[in-house]
């Protein structure tokens, strides 16, 4: 059995890495949920994972409007994630949201050709092995009308290759090998966006591997929704 290890988070605490199982990454990409709670409490998210205080209900004045309706009413958490993953794979961005009584606040997305300089420990280590052609960066802001929001960060990683890709989510699948980096909260105004790495979904599109983060930072979302939204967030065809 493989030794134990740990790593350190920025306030001292420190945690055990561990394999990821059933095929997830934490690293390529990150699909967020962002959630800010009605009046701006500090940030509370998991890992060390947050914002700044208040700044999520600053930068999302049209989440407190209570406009969000049920697309799914009564339907289990399994079936929303079935109806949002066959909305995202029909690029139905809004759609897909809904199925989890969400709705799109803000949105940033970039295209770059240039990926080892926005990557980290092993990740990087592979990556100047296997030369990638493409990677877009997106972030997501999506809220329940009352307060709550989430932040979706989607990153897809092109390369030559099937293989390539396919080996670079075996690399994602260890917790802790390293990342290439979301988009910054900023781009949302939603100041030091952190992530956590505990809710995530991956998969390799053809030549492109593609990986979802998501995360509680203020307010409350439980984790079988952080998870959902992880996995149906990697089903959108591109950013």
């Amino acid at each position: 059995m493989a030794k134990q290890q740990y790593r350190t988070r920025p306030d001292g605490t420190v945690y055990p890495i561990t394999p990821k199982k059933g095929g997830g990454a934490k690293v390529f990409v990150s699909a967020v949920a962002v959630v800010a709670a009605v009046g701006g409490g500090a940030a509370t998210g998991l890992g060390g994972a947050g914002i700044e205080a208040g700044s999520a209900v600053e930068a999302l004045p049209g989440n407190l409007s209570g406009d969000v309706a049920d697309s799914l009413p009564g339907r289990s958490l399994k079936t929303r994630k079935a109806e949002g993953r066959k909305s995202a794979q029909r690029g139905r961005k809004s759609e897909t949201f809904g199925r989890f009584k969400l709705k799109q606040l803000k949105q940033k997305a970039e295209h770059e050709l240039e990926c080892l300089a926005a990557a980290t420990d092993r990740v990087q280590d592979y990556l100047a092995e296997h030369r990638c052609t493409s990677l877009d960066r997106g972030l997501y802001a999506v809220g329940d009308g009352h307060g709550n929001a989430a932040a979706i960060s989607l990153v897809r990683v092109g390369f030559p290759k099937r293989s390539d890709a396919t080996g670079g989510r075996k690399v994602e699948q260890v917790q802790g090998s390293g990342d290439i980096k979301p988009l910054g909260g900023a781009v949302l105004g939603l100041a030091g966006l952190s992530f956590s790495g505990h809710h995530f979904g991956s998969r390799v599109d053809r030549r492109t591997l593609v990986v979802a983060e998501a995360e509680t930072v203020d307010g409350h979302l439980d984790d079988g929704t952080l998870d959902a939204l992880a996995d149906v967030s990697v089903w959108f065809p591109r950013v």
